[in-house]
C-alpha cells in the first residue's frame, strides 16, 4: 500500500471517525514548546523536563511514525521468515539441538544470527524509501520537516533547496548503506573490512 494512501486511511479513520489522534502538526494548540536545545520536540522535552510537551509531541508522532513503518514491515518479516526457515534446515542447527542446547539458545544465538545479513542488506534499501515517503508522510500530516519543505520548493520553483535536500537524501543514503556495510561484516566472519 503506497505512503499517501495509507496516510490519507489513518487520518480518515483514527482522526475524522475515532478522534483518537491529531490530524497533523509536532505539539498541540495548547501546549508550550519547550525550549529549543536540538530542534526536535521530543528530545528538547526530554532535555527540559517538559512532560506534557513530551506527551503532546509522541502523540503527534505515532500516526507518521505508524505510516511510514507499516510500508516497510511487510518486506522486512518476510525476508527474515525466509531466511530463518532456510538457517533452520542447515545441519549445523539439528547438531546444536542434538547436542541438547536451549531452543532459545538454538534460534537466536545460532540461527538468527546467521540469518540477519540478508535483513539488513534489505533494511539499508528500504531505508531508501523511507526518505521518499517521508516527503509524502510530512505533507499529509503537516509535519514541518525537511520533507515539507522540499515539497514547498518544488511548488515555488526554488532550485537551492532542491539541490539541497537531494544531497543531504544522498549523503544519508550513502552513510546508511556505509553502516549497513561494516554491519554485515560484523555479522557475516567470511566478510573482512579492508
Amino acid at each position: 500500500m503506497p505512503v499517501f494512501w495509507l496516510g490519507l486511511l489513518m487520518l480518515l479513520f483514527f482522526y475524522l471517525q475515532l478522534g483518537w489522534f491529531p490530524a497533523g502538526g509536532r505539539l498541540s494548540l495548547y501546549v508550550t514548546p519547550p525550549p529549543s536545545y536540538t530542534g526536535l520536540y521530543i528530545l528538547d522535552s526530554l532535555l527540559a523536563g517538559d512532560w506534557s510537551a513530551l506527551g503532546s509531541s509522541l502523540w503527534h508522532i505515532l500516526l507518521p511514525a505508524f505510516t511510514l513503518g507499516f510500508c516497510i514491515i511487510g518486506q522486512v518479516t518476510r525476508m527474515t521468515r525466509a531466511s530463518m526457515l532456510e538457517v533452520l534446515r542447515q545441519d549445523y542447527i539439528t547438531t546444536s539441538r542434538a547436542k541438547g542446547l536451549r531452543e532459545s539458545a538454538v534460534i537466536y544465538k545460532h540461527a538468527l544470527k546467521n540469518a540477519i545479513a540478508p535483513v539488513i542488506t534489505l533494511a539499508g534499501v528500504l531505508f531508501g524509501r523511507l526518505m521518499a515517503g517521508a516527503i509524502l508522510t510530512e505533507t499529509i500530516f503537516s509535519w514541518p520537516g525537511i520533507g515539507l519543505y522540499a515539497v514547498n520548493a518544488i511548488l515555488h520553483l526554488d532550485y537551492q533547496p532542491i539541490l539541497a535536500f537531494t544531497t543531504i537524501v544522498a549523503i544519508i543514503y550513502t552513510f546508511i548503506n556505509i553502516i549497513v556495510d561494516i554491519l554485515y561484516s560484523y555479522v557475516n566472519p567470511k566478510v573482512r573490512l579492508e
